[in-house]
């Protein structure tokens, strides 16, 4: 099993303030796919590739703000924990923090 499917409370630590949402990962004939969901908007994830425990994917939001992102994480199995960065062209790298939502 790949180790960043299911649901995620994502938090993203911007020079505007945090951000929170939730993000799910699925798996379906050998495909990730994925959405972010927040208060405003829920949006596909694409180019979603995990390489073990590294997990990258592509995103695009508009709230607060039209932007492009890419996003880089390490998922720890053990913690149920993922942690890394976005960026967003040449702005400065945001820390990205995540912790797994229980199944069932």
């Amino acid at each position: 099993m790949l180790p960043i499917l299911g649901s995620w409370d994502v938090s993203l630590k911007t020079p505007i303030g945090t951000l929170r949402a939730t993000y799910v990962f699925t798996e379906a004939d050998g495909v990730i796919t994925g959405t972010a969901s927040t208060t405003s908007e829920t949006v596909p994830l694409t180019t979603v590739v995990c390489d073990g425990s590294r997990v990258t994917w592509q995103q695009s939001v508009t709230h607060p703000m039209r932007l492009n992102l890419d996003v880089d994480v390490v998922v720890d199995d053990d913690d149920q924990t993922l942690s890394g960065h976005s960026r967003a062209g040449r702005l400065p790298r945001t820390a990205v923090t995540g912790i797994r939502r229980p199944t069932g």
